[in-house]
């Protein structure tokens, strides 16, 4: 029975609790049970929450009684561990913050609540979401549960991991540069990057803060559409919020799934992120999913993007500029970690002892580079030419979508990679997140779907798909339509090839 309620999805597992067919507390007992059984090994969660059946009762006594509950009520939820809790710790993947306790519930994370959705735990991520596979994480690395001698991505590893491993059936992740879809691609799950400001960033520990933004990650679209209705919507704590009012994208997921074609949509095909670089079985996955589109009537057109070749650049000056400014205040006075020296000494004397003991090596390097980009003297050369070409970057974007309904590229250019194979070598890190990084500068929605199966290491490929700044609902419709076709085509949801034991070398 356990094993058959892993395997459904959120959708599924909301219509079976609606129908009383299934309780909120077999649901989540299930997915606790799967957790004990892999996690092990997969190490997606960092916590807990001790709370997860007795909330689940409390749904299914709520629902007895014949009180009206959300769609997804008794759904069990992997939270990111960036996401501030009340009664699970939030640390960031940081030794800092070890064992912190918020004294409020993210935005998103209220609303869930709100929407009687059960949370698991808090999921593993790179240090202050600062990496692209997880082994930034002060408490060790999240292994991807197609081979757990590869990464599961980052900065929202855990997340991913924990979607792709049946340890939930969807999770809230964030994303600055990738740190939602990168992952997707490497462990086969469906991962969407909101329009910034479609959800609320309140409560969500900053990184970046022009560029970060909370969505959903799950194992059909149709999920993700799920929770993105749940967490989007203007919040008047987050100053960035927008006031728009949003169609369902669960509606616009579920009419894309019914298309019967693809005929009158314009594809567009970025040159400058795809080819060379790219592994092979990455530009298979992409070359085969572009022939469907073509069956499918799309029109293919060829855009040309002449500043994205500066995207990593540009990002790597924001980005450090505005997380040397967020980080500040972890300064040993407030709140965390608080390391005295020896003998005692200054504020200046603590606050730095508790910086060079709480942060990691990553988070110590884009501290010094931001600080620096943000300098007397070096502001103008450096962070305010990078923010000139991110204004290039969204022009590009606008230039682009008078051509094209969406554009698509491979969500990153390999598949997942061993661990240690890119960790000493800081820049071909930050290089991995290429394809990802632009929709950030220019706050357009992005998603990533799994399209493929690399044929030299049989590990997930993913597509990227970007709209336009709120056609959020579009990027569901067209990528519900693709992955009905895939299905169609394969005799099975991608999900259901993952494997189902967790093997170091990959499924025997």
């Amino acid at each position: 029975m356990a094993s058959e309620i892993i395997d459904l999805t959120a959708a599924e597992l909301a219509t079976k609790l609606a129908a009383k067919e299934l309780s909120a507390e077999d649901a989540t007992k299930a997915h606790l049970d799967r957790i004990s059984e892999v996690d092990s090994d997969v190490r997606a969660f960092l916590a807990i929450n001790e709370h997860a059946l007795s909330t689940a009762r409390e749904i299914d006594a709520r629902r007895a009684s014949g009180e009206k509950l959300g769609e997804l009520a008794g759904v069990p939820l992997a939270v990111k561990d960036v996401l501030v809790t009340t009664d699970m710790p939030t640390t960031s993947g940081s030794k800092i913050l070890e064992g912190w306790m918020s004294p409020y519930d993210a935005t998103v994370v209220a609303r869930c609540r709100q929407a009687d959705l059960v949370p698991l735990g808090k999921t593993n991520m790179d240090e202050f979401a600062m990496g692209s596979s997880t082994e930034h994480s002060a408490y060790g690395p999240t292994r991807n549960p197609w081979n757990l001698d590869r990464i599961p991505g980052g900065s929202g590893g855990g997340s991913a991991a924990a979607v792709a491993a049946f340890e939930a059936p969807f999770a809230l992740g964030s994303d600055t540069g990738g740190s939602i879809r990168q992952p997707a691609h490497v462990t086969g799950t469906v991962g969407f990057k909101p329009t910034y400001g479609a959800v609320s960033r309140y409560g969500a520990i900053a990184l970046a803060s022009s560029l970060d933004q909370v969505g959903p990650c799950s194992r059909t679209v149709l999920d993700s559409a799920l929770l993105h209705d749940v967490i989007a919507g203007h919040d008047h704590h987050d100053s960035t919020s927008l006031t728009d009012q949003w169609p369902s994208m669960a509606a616009a997921a579920r009419e894309g799934a019914r298309a019967e074609n693809l005929k009158g949509l314009r594809v567009g095909v970025v040159k400058q992120i795809q080819g060379d670089g790219f592994q092979q079985g990455v530009r298979d996955g992409f070359a085969k999913t572009l022939e469907l589109l073509v069956a499918a009537g799309a029109e293919i057109v060829e855009i040309d993007a002449p500043h994205f070749e500066y995207a990593v650049a540009a990002y790597y000056l924001i980005l450090p500029a505005e997380a040397s400014s967020n980080l500040a205040k972890f300064d040993s006075v407030r709140f965390g970690l608080r390391v005295t020296p020896a003998g005692g000494g200054t504020v200046e004397d603590v606050m730095s002892a508790t910086r060079e003991a709480g942060f990691g090596p990553e988070v110590k390097r884009r501290i010094i580079l931001g600080t620096y980009a943000l300098s007397a003297g070096y502001y103008d050369a450096y962070y305010g030419s990078a923010q000139k070409v991110r204004t290039l970057i969204q022009r590009d974007f606008d230039a682009a979508f008078t051509q094209a309904d969406i554009l698509i590229s491979p969500t990153a250019p390999t598949t997942a990679f061993a661990f240690g194979e890119k960790t000493k070598d800081p820049l071909e890190m930050y290089l991995n997140d290429v394809t990802t990084i632009p929709a950030n500068l220019a706050g357009i929605p992005a998603m990533s779907i799994p399209v493929d199966v690399a044929a030299e290491d049989g590990l997930p490929v993913g597509l990227q798909l970007m709209a336009p700044a709120r056609a959020d609902d579009r990027l569901y419709r067209v990528s519900a339509t693709i992955e009905r076709m895939l299905e169609e085509a394969a005799g099975m949801p991608f999900y259901a090839r993952a494997p189902k034991t967790p093997a170091k070398g990959g499924a025997k």
